[in-house]
């Protein structure tokens, strides 16, 4: 079982340590191709609009195939993908590129869900949904704070070769889950399971919104920070910044494994969140310098709550069977969203040529925690033990 544990968190690490390695390369991208703000942000979420698209197809792959066999395919797919965005370089191939690990981190996500549910009983779904979301939220601080000091210099300044060293942990968790053996009990291919979600759940709609409230906290300022700091003389803030949003996720996810699910869909509880998240906005862009770096963190940190509640309801609100396709449509639904969101941030910033208005979303999303989070209480559970 302790082998199972790593694996998973090293699984959620490969999540999100490629996709990742573009926020402190933009300045350098910005120089070698000239891409505006519109163009920065289509980049960075790219990957996001993605997911929306092709959750669907992960769910497909976890049904026919199993989850442990989908998670190599998917990996073995970002890994590759995530190697190849710096060749050339050029425009067309890092935005191809980017396409295809987006796909590939689509087919991982649905299988997640599915193989926690088999391998944790039903008290320790939650736990054991926040040891991979800490990996992903692990291999975010990893890829966002090493790229700058330790990467970089490694590959004499090359943004291109520090994408690809990203990439070679990938294909060793893929090799790895590849000699796993299956043991009775494990997820296996589900004969005749339903794997594409129904849009008329309420349960998809209620969890996509909830989710997009994480990654309009996190992506937004993960995408604008650089840039946003930049343009108000605090550059030398960038890598700080980014760190402390990082790494601020980490002790708050695996805070949400060790407290009862009850407890964290409270309003109190939600609202806590909000008013954190909101205080913490106020923090970054009325007072900025070092106040800065102590928001990111607490960007980082309330957005991997909301995260981890998202990725552990669905395995809780459906049956085994259905896991898989209720939470592709949540990563559509909460994806899309985010994307979109998001990329009219950037062409707001690019009208207005006003930095603060890119992070408009984040008050949105303290919004959607207060007021959607609250109407998940009320959907009843439907996990049994495994």
């Amino acid at each position: 079982m302790r082998l199972r544990y790593v694996l998973l968190w090293f699984a959620g690490v490969d999540l999100r340590l490629t996709l990742l390695a573009i926020p402190p390369v933009i300045p350098l991208i910005h120089r070698d191709l000239h891409l505006d703000e519109s163009g920065i942000a289509a980049l960075s979420n790219l990957p996001v609009l993605v997911l929306a698209a092709s959750s669907v197809f992960g769910a497909l792959l976890t049904a026919r195939l199993g989850a442990r066999r989908a998670l190599v395919i998917g990996l073995l797919v970002v890994a590759s993908s995530g190697a190849l965005r710096g060749l050339g370089p050029s425009i067309p191939t890092l935005f191809a590129m980017t396409l295809v690990m987006g796909v590939g981190i689509a087919m991982l996500q649905p299988a997640f869900p599915s193989l926690v549910r088999a391998w944790f009983i039903t008290g320790r779904l939650t736990l054991g949904t926040s040891i991979w979301a800490n990996g992903l939220l692990s291999g975010e601080a990893l890829s966002a704070s090493l790229t700058i000091p330790l990467v970089l210099p490694m590959v004499g300044e090359s943004w291109e070769r520090s994408l690809a060293i990203w990439s070679v942990p990938v294909f060793v968790t893929a090799l790895a889950f590849g000699l796993l053996r299956d043991r009775p009990g494990d997820d296996m291919p589900v004969a005749g399971a339903r794997w594409f979600p129904n849009f008329r759940d309420r349960r998809i709609w209620a969890l996509g919104t909830f989710q997009a409230a994480a990654s309009l906290t996190y992506f937004g300022a993960n995408t604008f920070t650089p840039d946003y700091l930049q343009a108000t003389g605090q550059g030398h803030l960038i890598a700080a910044c980014l760190a402390a949003l990082n790494i601020g996720q980490l002790p708050a996810s695996i805070a949400v494994g060790f407290i009862p699910m009850h407890v964290l869909r409270r309003p109190a509880t939600l609202w806590t969140v909000a008013v954190f998240t909101l205080v913490a906005l106020a923090g970054f862009i009325f007072i900025g310098g070092p106040v800065a770096i102590v928001a990111s963190a607490m960007f980082g940190a309330t957005a991997a709550v909301v995260l981890t509640m998202s990725f552990a309801l669905p395995a809780l609100m459906a049956p085994h069977h259905e896991v898989a396709r209720i939470s592709a449509g949540t990563f559509t639904l909460g994806y899309s969203l985010s994307f979109l969101t998001t990329l009219l941030s950037g062409a707001l910033w690019d009208f207005t040529h006003n930095p603060a208005t890119a992070f408009a979303p984040i008050v949105a999303a303290a919004l959607i925690v207060v007021f959607v989070g609250t109407k998940l209480a009320t959907i009843p559970d439907a996990a049994a033990p495994a």
